[in-house]
Parts: C-alpha cells; sequence; structure tokens
C-alpha cells in the first residue's frame, strides 16, 4: 500500500497529492528536497528518509517531479511502472496548462487526476499478481535432451566439431563412409607410402595419427612461415656516421648561485632564527589570523589560458564561421543516447582525476537524470551543456547544508562560560597531530586560548609529538604578549590509559583554567579495527563534543569512501546515545602532494554530506587553507 504519491513543480508549487496511509508527506519530500535534489545527489531514483522509501522522477522538460513514498519494509515491484505511466498520462492531459510555465497558470489550473490515478494504482497492482511465478527448467525441455546418443559419442582422437568446421570451409565433399576419419583430410597414398583411413581396411595407431597430422601441418605452413621471416628483414639502408649531440636547454651550471639554497647565519640562538622565520610566515596569513582561499591554479595554466583566448592568423573568417556552426544542435530535447558518449569521456575523466569510481558513476547519472528532456539552446552543443551541468553539480556538492563557522561558535561558547571541544580522529599517518598543531596556531592568532588533550595513548611518541608543538606554539604566542596568560597548552596522563577519561579531565580542566577551546588529539585507527573504533565511539559518546572532525588525505581515492562509510557506520553502532554523533566535518591534507587530481575532495563531501572546514597545504603552522569550491572544480575539469 502507498503511503503518498505528489506532483509538484521545481519551482516548489504542489500541483496534485494522493494521501494513502500517511497523514502528511511534507516531511519526507522537504528531506528529498533538501538531500539529494539541491545536493545535486541524483544519480538514484531512490532515497530512505526514517522508515519509509522514497521513489521519484523528474521531467526536466516541463520542471515536473513525481514522487512515490511506502514503508521500506515493502517490496512494491510495480512502483517504477506506476511512476512511468503517471508521469506519462498526466503530462499528456495537463500539457497546455505545464506548457505555459507561469506560476499563475499553474496556480489557477484545476489539476482532477484523482480517478485517473486510481485506475492505473489498480492496474499496476493487478499486473504484478497476474505475473506468474518463475518455475525451474526441466530436463526434457533442455537442448541437451534433444540431442541423440550418437552425436555425443567420442571417437579416442577426434574431435567433430573442429572437423565439421574445416570441412565447411574447405568446402570437402562428404564420402559415403560414416567413420570417424571419413571427413578428415588424408595424406595422398603416393606421399605417405600407406593406406589411409578405414575405407583402405587399416586403422591408424595414435602415433601414426600424430606423425600424419604433423606432416600436414608442415605442407600447410612451412612456405608460408619461411616467407614471413625474409619479409620481417628489413632492406632499408642503415644510416652511417655519427649524429650530432642533443643540445639541452639549460645544459651547465653557469649560473651556481641561483643553485645555492643554504640561508645566511644570523646572530643569536637556532630557537630565535626558527622563531623569527615563522614570524615571517605568519604575516602571509593575512590579517587578524583569516585563512587565505584555497589556489588550485598555477601561472602556467592562466599563460596557456590567455594563448588560448587569442585568434589564430591561419584561420580565416569564413573557416571561422563553419567550425562554429559545425556540430550544433538545434533547438531540441536532449536524450540518453545524445549523452552517453559525452558521460563516458566525463566518467573517464573524473576517474582520472581521483574521484572515486561509484562516486564518478552516481554524478554522470545524476547530470544525465538532470538533463534528460531537457530543451537545449540553439547555440549549445551536447558537450557544452554536459559540462556545464556536471561543473555546476560539482559546486554544489562541495558547499554541503551545513557550514561550520569555527570562531563564531567559540564566541558563543565564551559567552556561556563553557570551553569549545573538537575531536580529531582518522586512519594511521594521514596527519591529524600535525594538523592540530595548525589549527592550534590558526586559534592563537585569532586570539583565543588552548587546551591540547593528549588522547592518543596508543602510539608511541604521540605525546612527545604533541609537547614539541606545544613548545614551539608558546615560544610564538609567550604568556608575556597575553597579559600574563597562557595562551596553549598540554593535558597528558601518558601511555595505556583509557582516553575518554583523558578527554573527561582534559574538559573539566580546561572549564576551570578559562581555556577556550580544548583540541581532543586521537590514536589513528583503521576503519575495520572494531576495538578501536568502539573506543572512539565511547569518547564522542561520554564527553560530546561541539565538533567532530575527520581528518582524511588528498591522495586517496575508492579509499577515502570507505574510510567515511566505515566511520560513520561504526560511529552509529557502538555508540550508547539514542542518536548517534556523526562525523561533522573534514579536514583534508597532503593537498600541495596532488596538482590538479583533486576528486578526494568530491568523493569525501558526495558520501557525506559534509564540508571540508579545512585544507592542509604544507609543513608549517601557515600552511592551513579554507576550501574554494570554484577553484578546485576548475582544477578538476581541466584536461
Amino acid at each position: 500500500m502507498l503511503d503518498f504519491f505528489t506532483i509538484f513543480s521545481k519551482g516548489g508549487l504542489v500541483l496534485w497529492c494522493f494521501q494513502g496511509v500517511s497523514d502528511s508527506c511534507t516531511g519526507p519530500v522537504n528531506a528529498l528536497i533538501r538531500s539529494v535534489l539541491l545536493q545535486e545527489r541524483g544519480g538514484n531514483n531512490s532515497f530512505t528518509h526514517e522508515a519509509l522509501t522514497l521513489k521519484y522522477k523528474l521531467d526536466n522538460q516541463f520542471e515536473l517531479v513525481f514522487v512515490v513514498g511506502f514503508q521500506k519494509i515493502l517490496t512494491l515491484t510495480y512502483v517504477d511502472k506506476l511512476i512511468d505511466d503517471v508521469h506519462r498520462l498526466f503530462r499528456d492531459k495537463y500539457r497546455t496548462e505545464i506548457q505555459q510555465q507561469s506560476a499563475l497558470s499553474l496556480l489557477n489550473g484545476t489539476f482532477d487526476f484523482q480517478n485517473d490515478f486510481l485506475q492505473l494504482l489498480r492496474e499496476a497492482e493487478e499486473s504484478s499478481k497476474i505475473r506468474a511465478p518463475t518455475t525451474m527448467k526441466k530436463f526434457e525441455d533442455s537442448e541437451k535432451a534433444k540431442k541423440p546418443v550418437r552425436s555425443m559419442i567420442e571417437t579416442r582422437g577426434e574431435k567433430p566439431k573442429e572437423k565439421a568446421k574445416n570441412s565447411k570451409k574447405k568446402g570437402a565433399k562428404k564420402e559415403g563412409s560414416d567413420g570417424p576419419l571419413a571427413t578428415s583430410k588424408a595424406v595422398p597414398a603416393e606421399k605417405s607410402g600407406l593406406p589411409v583411413g578405414p575405407e583402405n581396411g587399416v586403422e591408424l595407431s595414435k602415433e601414426e595419427l600424430i606423425r600424419r597430422k604433423r606432416e600436414e601441418f608442415i605442407q600447410k605452413h612451412g612456405r608460408g612461415m619461411e616467407k614471413s621471416n625474409k619479409s620481417t628483414k628489413s632492406d632499408a639502408p642503415k644510416e652511417k656516421g655519427k649524429k650530432a649531440p642533443r643540445v639541452w636547454e639549460l645544459g651547465g651550471c653557469a649560473n651556481k648561485e641561483a643553485l645555492d639554497y643554504s640561508t645566511p647565519t644570523t646572530n643569536g640562538s637556532p630557537m630565535e632564527a626558527a622563531l623569527s622565520e615563522d614570524i615571517n610566515l605568519i604575516r602571509g596569513t593575512g590579517p587578524g589570523g583569516q585563512l587565505q582561499d584555497l589556489d588550485c591554479s598555477s601561472s602556467d595554466d592562466e599563460g596557456a589560458a590567455q594563448n588560448s583566448t587569442k585568434p589564430s592568423a591561419t584561420k580565416g573568417t569564413l573557416g571561422g564561421m563553419f567550425g562554429m556552426l559545425k556540430g550544433l544542435v538545434g533547438s531540441k530535447s536532449l536524450s540518453r543516447e545524445d549523452m552517453e558518449s559525452v558521460l563516458d569521456k566525463m566518467r573517464d575523466h573524473l576517474i582520472a582525476k581521483n574521484v572515486a569510481a561509484d562516486i564518478a558513476v552516481q554524478l554522470c547519472e545524476s547530470v544525465a537524470n538532470k538533463l534528460e528532456g531537457k530543451v537545449m539552446g540553439t547555440f549549445s552543443t551536447v558537450t557544452s551543456t554536459v559540462k556545464q551541468a556536471l561543473q555546476e553539480s560539482l559546486v554544489q556538492i562541495l558547499q554541503p547544508q551545513r557550514r561550520v563557522d569555527m570562531l563564531r561558535d567559540i564566541m558563543d561558547a565564551q559567552r556561556r562560560q563553557r570551553p569549545y571541544v573538537v575531536t580529531f580522529c582518522g586512519v594511521n599517518g594521514v596527519g591529524k597531530s600535525t594538523n592540530l598543531a595548525k589549527i592550534s596556531f590558526w586559534l592563537l592568532e585569532n586570539g583565543f586560548s588552548v587546551l591540547i588533550a593528549a588522547c592518543d595513548t596508543f602510539r608511541a611518541g604521540a605525546v612527545e609529538q604533541l609537547r614539541t608543538h606545544t613548545r614551539r606554539l608558546s615560544a610564538l604566542h609567550p604568556p608575556e604578549k597575553h597579559g600574563g596568560r597562557t595562551m596553549v597548552q598540554l593535558f597528558e596522563k601518558g601511555y595505556g590509559k583509557d582516553a575518554a577519561g583523558i578527554a573527561m579531565e582534559a574538559i573539566a580542566f580546561a572549564r576551570n583554567q578559562g581555556f577556550d577551546v580544548v583540541l581532543v588529539d586521537t590514536a589513528g585507527r583503521m576503519q575495520d579495527n572494531a576495538p578501536l573504533m568502539t573506543a572512539l565511539a565511547k569518547l564522542i559518546t561520554v564527553n560530546t563534543p561541539d565538533l567532530v572532525l575527520f581528518v582524511g588525505e588528498a591522495l586517496v581515492g575508492n579509499e577515502a569512501v570507505d574510510q567515511l562509510v566505515k566511520f560513520n557506520r561504526a560511529l552509529a553502532d557502538h555508540s550508547m546515545a539514542q542518536t548517534p554523533r556523526l562525523i561533522d566535518g573534514i579536514v583534508l591534507t597532503k593537498f600541495d602532494t596532488i596538482d590538479d587530481k583533486v576528486g578526494a575532495a568530491i568523493s569525501m563531501t558526495y558520501i557525506t554530506s559534509k564540508p571540508i572546514v579545512f585544507v592542509g597545504t604544507g609543513q608549517t603552522y601557515c600552511d592551513l587553507r579554507s576550501l574554494n569550491a570554484k577553484a578546485v572544480v576548475a582544477a578538476l575539469m581541466k584536461a
């Protein structure tokens, strides 16, 4: 039984609605619009919301959406057929009202579709009941049962199928005998000196049969092999003499000073030199410790773009005009066949740029659903239309529903006189501790005090690493510059202790000492390690942090999807709370190592619908950026 069926325009006007078991369809439909339609995640035509399964179909020509909802425990085989039938009938019946495409005409229109829908629903339910169940095939109905027994008997040293093929190819005449060697090509008696075949009353032994077939093969292919060996020899004369040596453009070391990267020694201790270097880097972060936007473009690409915009002198005006008009598609509606070849190339391009294979397929399917039936402009090509739609979808995916603004949330926590707690999690070796130190430096630059909780009690050297970062950050922001206030401090309890208990003590210590932010470092763990994932879920459930950040590498492709899916699943399965706490945001590290293969950013945001809060681009404390969606998409679409 259906819960509801509704038809509405993409502008948000409900044209018709059928209420079945459910009292209201507002909540599920709004969730579908927020999570799928607005976020460009239309690769699948189904969506699950609480206990309901929603299936939908888009009519891009008339800007309509058809949605049906039913209980997800039910298996209704007729739903797809019902949506297609309703779409076809509703479109044909109210074509005039819909083609005006104005909100006023849709509001004034009367869409009396109740009786038609009930008839279609009744027909779909009856067709699913009439369908006969599939039965197993009996042996008497198989092809093997129809063959005679004689055709399945094989004679020693014989291959009937191959002989039948050879006889058809060579056009050999059938002889009267039914023996096993009657159809085979015999060696002439004058060459072999022995009678051949059973028609002469002599049966050949296995060794003689092999020897004769070998002689036949040599007679057939011997001359051809000799000719092919002779033809492979090259008759072209070899060039004599020595070629001129290649001259390299940057050969030699004429300018040795350009290769000297050593810095002159400064007066003072090495610690002062390192601090002065960091202070020089701090000046590039912008006023007030603001993060710069991530820039994925390079000077070479800009120069190439400028050169490409210049018109070619070799092409004439007439040739340029015909080149512009070539490949145009008139004012027609797009079909799947028109977009198939372009989408295949787009999918391969996305996979080459490190987008996960499943995500690339779903993205292309979403673009196909978005464009199918849409009327193109007169001077638009299929390639440009698909590429533009894909770019818009990627930008929308990189700008998820919830935007994380840590500075605003920290100031809100200050007004409530409590610390703002951030928990970092991720797999081994992705850079959790290093990026925690970068975020600590960014918070110190914005005037907030930070307490670092060393909750990685599993990895050897984890506490010492955080201690080194704390000492260095304290040297950059000493208490003398902040009125005697300690700006950064490490809370540690050693190794082998319970991480959840250490985090709880650290939060209580930060509340008593007046720290603004608590950054909780956790042990790296693989997504399949059940004991460590249980401990992480316990830490998050007990301490209820304000923000849970997943630290992932920009180097991964399909692994990014597996990591995020299993981390969220483990946090949900091992949580003791009624509404489990999942990942809130992503920190993407090692972004400076991938050039333009930025597909991991797309994969991570697509699979979780969570924003990328920070992007790590280097080794210093200042190498922290905010994600620029348009710059990432431009790098992703670059050939």
